[in-house]
């Protein structure tokens, strides 16, 4: 297969997967209103490409396009070399459109309604290629029925491949033709003749000066159609300007370049509303983002604040589990000095309770004491059940509807002015959902409750029973008793061998013990709080988990998801817009054929959309 050969077929693919890339982006559901419309201009574009798709083996079809009198009609009978439509100067001659074709070519092929069209077969080597349409005028309201010229023309430019555009001395600065010529250049190939010049100066510097601002204006022929006809019919040679005219359409229109103008059509066409639609979408996407920002501004202050609370609620009972952490810690380290420290420091209460009993002198003083310990022990475990019952209530602790509803009503306006489609039934849904998600998470949080309390003390007993911590503190803590212990024996067994006046006296003990005393404190108090330190870390994540999990889906999940879905078009339409513009780029520009300028996105305000007729 040659090269070229299967480059074509390759361009070809790629133009069959851009289009079918944007007829699945114009079928995405969404409830932007900018996304909405931009989705119809693409629907209103698709009939068009598969139209030009169908027709890339077809002869062009080339139509006259200019003001009134500027010799369209004179022009199609000079390039045919025989009189076949009407011409005239003044009044505008041409009502019903003259489609001028072989005898051979398949006309049903193109989509046209030939009943709307004058048609006229010449057996004439130069239609082979190419279809002839004498189009009405743009610039006037002459009528028959219910259509005006301007709308006969506008249901005939969609099915043209290249415009002749015809204007004079006279026209060539008309303001309303100019115009038309805008919308219609789009998505075709464009030739530009000087008429008359017979009669008018050459204004073609001007006009390309003036055209080179929209437009690619490789040529303007400067013709007098009058003459050239009338040296056809008399066999006389045709002056340069139209001979080079009438090459072009007759020779150099052939198979390939055909080709290359329904390429270049079809991309324009669709780079065209591609660069429409990002525009707008471009210009209405803050809005968006401003919704997307207030959303998780709410959203960050309703988990914080619920997060506050969770945690005061969960630190009402940290001295309970204060307690049970410091005997896990010194179950899972074992039997050593400090640890019999710790256990001695977690039982104050019923140490100095049993050694009530030694004072004790009669039975009812034994009572007493027996029902004041029992009196202890019922009060521990009330605390224990009002610890579980509040638990229960941090399950069950949710948002208030009213901070809700405040939320939802902002919410709403940022939407509206975001252009996002959202009923009152989206968002009491959203508040639904959430009290919904809410009740979920608290049959969950209080199935294992008690579960995640004790995991949090059995992690922080693992992590603070380490060797190092273990070998830390039990250093520092045998350090005073082996120093006093030292102290002693040596006075004992050795000083007081060679001198009894130097035995310790009974202050050296005494003051032994208070220091024994504050130093076990010390190192108790660095421990315990470093135990205080952690759990409370590990009760604010666990207010902060609870808190994100009632709100994991977002505070109104219906616009997140819209939000979302934002984005994702407009990234969509961004990458389809530079596969466009790439496969542009490959696409060669003609050297014989104008075309409209498509370097930059059309600027238009509101809710304009580019002319698009199917």
């Amino acid at each position: 297969m040659p090269t070229s050969e299967l480059a074509q077929i390759e361009m070809l693919a790629a133009v069959d997967r851009l289009i079918h890339q944007l007829k699945l982006w114009s079928e995405q559901k969404t409830g932007w209103k900018t996304a909405n419309h931009c989705q119809t201009v693409i629907r209103q574009l698709l009939p068009r490409l598969d139209m030009l798709r169908v027709r890339l083996e077809s002869p062009l079809v080339i139509a006259t396009f200019g003001g009134t009198g500027t010799g369209k009609s004179s022009l199609v009978n000079a390039l045919i070399g025989s009189y076949c439509t009407t011409s005239g100067r003044q009044r505008p001659t041409t009502t019903k459109p003259v489609l001028i074709a072989h005898p051979e070519t398949d006309l049903d092929r193109l989509g046209l309604d030939l009943s709307q069209f004058q048609v006229e077969q010449k057996k004439i080597d130069e239609l082979r290629n190419i279809i002839l349409i004498d189009c009405p005028d743009p610039d006037t309201s002459e009528s028959t029925g219910e259509e005006n010229n301007l709308t006969r023309l506008q249901h005939i430019i969609p099915l043209c491949d290249i415009l002749l555009y015809t204007s004079t001395q006279q026209k060539y600065r008309s303001s309303r033709v100019s115009e038309e010529l805008k919308e219609a250049a789009i998505g075709r190939r464009l030739i530009f003749v000087q008429t008359h010049a017979g009669l008018d100066e050459d204004i073609r510097d001007d006009w390309k000066q003036q055209l080179s601002h929209q437009f690619e204006v490789p040529e303007i022929y400067f013709v007098d159609s009058v003459r050239a006809l009338e040296d056809q019919l008399a066999d006389r040679p045709l002056q340069e300007e139209f001979a080079n005219l009438q090459n072009i359409l007759s020779t150099q229109l052939g198979k390939s370049e055909r080709l290359q103008v329904r390429r270049a059509n079809l991309l324009e066409l669709i780079q065209n509303a591609i660069d429409h639609c990002s525009q707008k979408m471009n210009t209405d996407l803050p809005a968006i983002q401003e919704l997307e920002s207030f959303l998780k501004q709410q959203q960050t202050a309703l988990t914080t604040q619920m997060s506050q609370e969770l945690r005061k609620e969960l630190l009402i009972s940290r001295n309970l589990w204060e307690r049970r952490l410091l005997s896990c810690v010194s179950d899972s380290w074992g039997f050593s000095p400090f640890s019999t420290m710790l256990r001695v420091y977690n039982g104050l209460g019923n140490l100095f309770a049993s050694a009530s009993l030694f004072r004790a002198r009669n039975s009812a003083q034994v009572a007493l004491i027996g029902a004041l310990q029992g009196a202890r022990w019922i009060g521990n475990r009330q605390k224990e059940h009002a610890t579980e019952d509040r638990l229960k209530r941090i399950g069950s602790f949710g948002l208030d509807d009213n901070k809700l509803r405040e939320s939802q009503l902002l919410i709403d306006g940022y939407a509206q002015e975001a252009g996002l489609e959202t009923t009152q039934a989206h968002l009491s849904g959203s508040l639904e959902n959430i009290q919904s998600e809410a009740a979920s998470v608290e049959e969950q949080f209080l199935n294992d409750a008690g579960t995640k309390i004790d995991g949090i003390i059995t992690k922080l007993a693992h992590k603070n029973s380490g060797w190092f911590t273990r070998i830390l503190y039990e250093t520092l803590f045998l350090s005073l008793v082996i120093y006093a212990l030292v102290r002693i024996g040596k006075n004992f067994f050795y000083d007081s061998f060679l001198d009894e006046t130097h035995i310790l006296a009974i202050d050296f003990y005494v003051t032994a013990g208070v220091i024994f005393l504050i130093w076990s404190g010390f190192l108790v108090m660095m421990f315990t709080r470093k135990l205080k330190r952690g759990l409370e870390q590990e009760i604010n994540q666990l207010s902060d988990n609870l808190a994100k999990a009632k709100l994991s889906h977002g505070l109104f999940p219906h616009l997140e998801r819209e939000c979302q879905q934002v984005h994702f078009l407009q990234h969509s339409l961004e990458r389809m817009r530079s596969e466009v513009h790439q496969l542009r780029t490959e696409v060669a520009t003609s050297k014989i054929l104008g075309a409209w300028k498509v370097t930059e996105a059309i600027t238009g305000s509101g809710s304009e959309a580019p002319h698009i007729t199917s």
